[in-house]
């Protein structure tokens, strides 16, 4: 008999991850509909969006149809686009900011246009195809003003190319994913006084924590069906529907 005994594995599963996900987006909204006051909430709020990310250019190898995958984000980007319209701008009309939805397609169309490339053209060239592509969905972001606009775009390519769990895509994307979040997007800031010395710390830089649970999966599914694919789309305008009436029964 060895005696020797495995140590358990900390592993998280895809399905642990889309979970987190849901809650750290709903910590944010509600900070953002019912608890203005409470910026804990958003700051755990920052980590969703490196999740979702992640999740969504992982489904880029798992899914057997690409077509489909960008149809289904598609039809629930256009049933999300009121709720959050609501939410973000106070109208069912609202053009100035789109949903994340809007912004996980244009990144699955991008990764689409640079498989072809890499399929249909040599090294270099492809490369400097991928590169222009890269470019375009950059200002695409901003252009079309989708959420976390050029930035979000990139973080999912981010993530599609440097998807291997290897010690030097793991600093890359570290490296990466500050230059976005905290570089890039910024925004509101937090003065910490340490022995006399004070630190800016960016809200936004609260994202980078995303990274522990994503480093932590290791390609394990977990539970799974179509039942749960369903709930994990149509949360998005669920909850915000939720906690829209939550906030016309509080505060009408």
């Amino acid at each position: 008999m060895n005696s020797t005994t495995q140590k358990p594995r900390l592993d998280i599963s895809s399905f642990t991850l889309h979970l987190l996900a849901m809650a750290f987006m709903l910590c944010d909204h509600l900070w953002a509909v019912l608890y203005s006051g409470s910026e804990w909430l958003t700051c755990i709020g920052r980590m969703a969006y490196p999740i979702f990310a992640f999740m969504i250019a992982e489904g880029c190898f798992y899914t057997h149809d690409l077509r489909r995958y960008m149809l289904r984000i598609f039809l629930w980007a256009c049933l999300t686009e009121i709720p959050f319209n609501l939410m973000y701008g106070g109208s069912a009309f609202y053009p100035y900011h789109q949903n994340v939805l809007w912004t996980f397609l244009e990144s699955l169309l991008l990764i689409a246009l640079m498989k072809k490339c890499r399929a249909r053209f040599k090294k270099v060239m492809a490369a400097v195809l991928c590169t222009g592509i890269i470019i375009f969905g950059y200002v695409l972001g901003y252009a079309t003003m989708t959420d976390y606009y050029g930035e979000g775009i990139l973080t999912v390519l981010i993530f599609y190319f440097f998807r291997e769990r290897t010690p030097k895509n793991r600093v890359i994307q570290l490296i990466c994913l500050y230059i976005l979040n905290v570089e890039m997007l910024g925004g509101y800031s937090y003065v910490l006084s340490i022995s006399g010395h004070e630190i800016e710390f960016v809200q936004q830089g609260f994202a980078l924590l995303a990274l522990i649970p994503i480093w932590l999966y290791k390609g394990r599914q977990g539970f799974h069906n179509k039942a749960f694919r369903f709930v994990c789309y149509a949360f998005y305008p669920g909850h915000i529907i939720i906690l829209l009436l939550l906030q016309y029964l509080l505060y009408r």
